[in-house]
């Protein structure tokens, strides 16, 4: 392996997270012998953001242009093509986001690199590239091996790998030239539409206490909300309790919610299906409280209680009050 390169993702004039993760597994895989590219589309107003990325990469390779201000996955595509030809990446890594999933693969195809997606982990062994994904729900985790080629193409799973300390590097930037050759006006870029948040934003939350199945019965939440106003943060949940109305969606974590990564996460009856581990499992300090001592969330839990969740909470909320003073 020569050379592993990163797409930057960028969105409203913010790096998205994605983007540190992938460099990090990158900087891992390529060790102290190889060299970690990022690969920049952008406008000239934007050359701040690159700014953010450089010093993460060896070298990063930058296309200004005002047509590529905002992610279109048919100029994006063209403009990645004019990089990838001055890049001698053998391994080119996208974000499983809706932009990675819309420009990856009719990118592979039409630069014939075998292509893998969704991935949540990576493997470089004797050269060749071996990437692991999960299917059935996260039942089932598949070992896939790309076939030799000069590059290869991979959509990683945002959360996958950690986003912090990703090493910091004499990274030069180099401007590579691209001039919009084709129609594109099948597909325009119009604006951005956010998701309404509601009452809380989960995602920004540094205490998330998570209440899952276990709760029993909407009556009982006011007990983890207890405990939630106590440390100072914010009540979210499995899909559980979503789908039962109990907490509204925008509560929810996991795969058909949102990804959270709080300092601390303390999960009340949840067992932890993959769907919901992939949503908070970045979490700085998870804490689980089950009855079920082979429940899934505490193979990935710092902190483990195996007792009756509502013999565990009035003591811990207690206890949080009695150190505040």
């Amino acid at each position: 392996m020569k050379k592993i390169a990163v797409l930057v993702e960028h969105r409203q004039g913010e790096i998205r997270e994605i983007t540190f993760e992938m460099l990090g597994k990158a900087h891992q895989l390529a060790g102290s012998d190889d060299e970690v590219q990022a690969l920049f589309l952008g406008d000239t107003s934007q050359k701040e953001l690159v700014a953010k990325v450089s010093p993460h990469a060896h070298t990063t390779l930058a296309v200004y242009d005002a047509a590529l201000k905002d992610f279109e996955p048919l100029r994006y595509g063209s403009a990645l093509e004019a990089v990838l030809s001055n890049a001698d990446c053998d391994l080119l890594l996208m974000g499983q986001t809706a932009f990675g999933m819309d420009l990856a693969p009719a990118l592979a195809a039409k630069m014939t690199m075998p292509f893998t997606s969704d991935v949540v982990d990576i493997e470089i062994l004797d050269g060749g590239v071996k990437a692991t994904r999960q299917m059935y729900s996260g039942k089932v985790s598949a070992a896939v091996s790309l076939k030799e080629a000069p590059k290869r193409l991979l959509t990683v799973r945002a959360g996958a790998f950690p986003a912090e300390d990703v090493p910091e590097v004499s990274g030069e930037v180099r401007e590579i030239a691209w001039s919009v050759d084709g129609d594109f006006a099948v597909r325009k870029f119009l604006s951005y539409i956010e998701a309404a948040v509601g009452d809380v934003d989960i995602t920004q939350a540094d205490v998330l206490v998570s209440v899952g199945r276990g709760i029993k019965d909407a009556d009982n939440i006011p007990v983890a909300q207890e405990l939630a106003d106590a440390l100072g943060g914010v009540v979210s949940c499995s899909r559980p309790v979503a789908d039962k109305k109990w907490l509204p969606k925008e509560r929810q974590v996991g795969t058909s919610g949102k990804t959270v990564k709080p300092r601390v996460y303390i999960a009340l009856g949840i067992s932890g299906a993959f769907q919901h581990q992939a949503g908070m499992k970045g979490a700085a300090t998870i804490i689980a409280v089950n009855k079920d001592p082979k429940a899934p969330i505490f193979s990935i839990a710092h902190f483990g209680i195996v007792d009756d969740l509502f013999k565990v909470l009035p003591a811990l909320t207690e206890k949080v009050r009695e150190l505040k003073g």
